[in-house]
């Protein structure tokens, strides 16, 4: 057990023990705290009766164990409030918030103090110090007890929420039986998912000398996950690392519904995440029902590839988006031949990278020039370099497609895509 306090005890106002007052007073005190939350604290206005009753029973132990207290000047043992740890699991399970149930002690423990404190007289004076003391003492117990029973719950709850969300994700990526999963786990399965293939960027933080990258990609990835369930309606589920990965968000109208709408919020919420995690990402999409998951995952990873390979700004993919390129980068003879059209350049790097910036700018000179730091007049003398030595001008209009085409062609040849 641990000492209160080193205060002479017992401790009296105008002569009458404190703790006698508040056994004294319980009924009553019990009652008016319990008023206070029902009207100033929104959450418990809303509880079944029986709820309240037991809450009730709860503000009766906590003034008791206050009163105890007084009387002997020892804090509560652990074994004592095993109750209100107990108490506040429940409260955990039941979805109340956490400030809310501190709130419930500070205010039992405000009405304790005006209870006493209405009849303390001027020589009191000391006693009303020490008693101040003694219920800040028995609040810091009351806190730490109630916010460990609290978390200890949520935290079970988290770790049986996140093994039925991998549960599914795993039957919906491996194609297994995921009614049953669902079911099992007391699951709902949407009539579609948009599929994200995640390919995500550094942030600065990661290449700083002096930085843990561990730490600092931890942090992104936590940004990543938050903002991603922040701004989608439904449970997300989703395989991420620092490094990318793969998340299912749902929808609640069957694949060939989907609008373009449903498309630009699911790209709103990737732009959330991008500018809150400070990183780039580069994502493949599609659409699917449930049981078409496995092969839809692997055509967002496609797409996703494709977009990088041929260049595109980081953002948001579909089929439509790189169905060309998705064409002419498939295996094969075509691909070989167009890769062969700027291999010449793969020798001369600084001509390569010109090409590309140049594309990637919008066939911009002034923009490939800022991107890549160098002057106008450089960017078109590499420019021109590049058309004598492949034969194609992609300051031309006619060219410009090939060579992209070619360019994305190489890219996939080097290792750029897998398909």
């Amino acid at each position: 057990m641990e000492r209160a306090s080193d205060t002479p005890l017992p401790l009296a106002f105008d002569g009458v023990v404190l703790h006698q007052r508040l056994r004294d007073a319980l009924p009553e005190l019990a009652e008016r705290v319990l008023e206070q939350l029902v009207d100033h604290v929104p959450v418990y206005d809303t509880m079944p009766a029986e709820q309240l009753k037991e809450i009730r029973r709860v503000v009766e132990q906590g003034i008791g164990f206050f009163a105890a207290m007084l009387r002997t000047g020892w804090l509560p043992t652990d074994d004592q409030l095993l109750a209100l740890r107990q108490s506040a699991a429940k409260r955990a399970e039941e979805g109340v918030p956490v400030e809310t149930v501190v709130r419930a002690y500070h205010v039992g423990a405000q009405e304790c103090l005006r209870q006493m404190l209405r009849h303390a007289v001027p020589d009191d004076l000391a006693h009303v110090q020490a008693v101040t003391v003694l219920v800040l003492q028995y609040l810091e117990r009351m806190t730490v007890t109630v916010v460990a029973g609290f978390f200890a719950e949520r935290q079970a709850v988290l770790g049986e929420e996140q093994s039925a969300r991998q549960a599914l994700l795993t039957a919906l990526v491996e194609g297994a039986d995921v009614a049953g999963t669902a079911a099992r786990w007391g699951l709902d399965v949407p009539p579609c998912y948009f599929i994200l293939d995640l390919a995500v960027g550094a942030h600065p933080d990661e290449e700083l000398d002096g930085v843990s990258p561990v730490i600092a990609g931890k942090r992104k990835l936590r940004r990543l996950r938050v903002e991603l369930d922040r701004h989608v309606d439904g449970t997300v589920l989703a395989a991420l690392s620092s490094a990318g990965g793969f998340a299912l968000i749902p929808c609640r109208t069957a694949p060939d519904h989907v609008t373009e709408q449903d498309w630009a919020r699911v790209a709103a919420a990737l732009s959330h995440m991008r500018r809150v995690a400070g990183a780039d990402i580069m994502a493949g999409a599609a659409a699917a029902a449930p049981q078409d998951i496995p092969a839809a995952l692997t055509l967002a990873r496609e797409v996703r590839r494709v977009a990088a390979a041929s260049e595109r700004s980081p953002g948001l993919y579909r089929l439509p988006d790189v169905l060309l390129e998705y064409q002419l980068m498939r295996p094969g003879p075509a691909r070989e031949a167009l890769a062969r059209l700027m291999q010449p350049l793969t020798t001369r790097p600084e001509l390569l990278d010109t090409v590309r910036a140049y594309l990637r700018c919008g066939l911009s000179r002034r923009d490939t020039a800022r991107a890549l730091c160098v002057h106008p007049n450089t960017v078109d003398y590499r420019l021109r370099r590049a058309a004598e030595i492949t034969g194609l001008d992609v300051t031309h209009g006619a060219d410009a497609l090939r060579v992209r085409a070619a360019i994305s062609a190489l890219n996939a040849a080097e290792g750029a895509v897998g398909m």
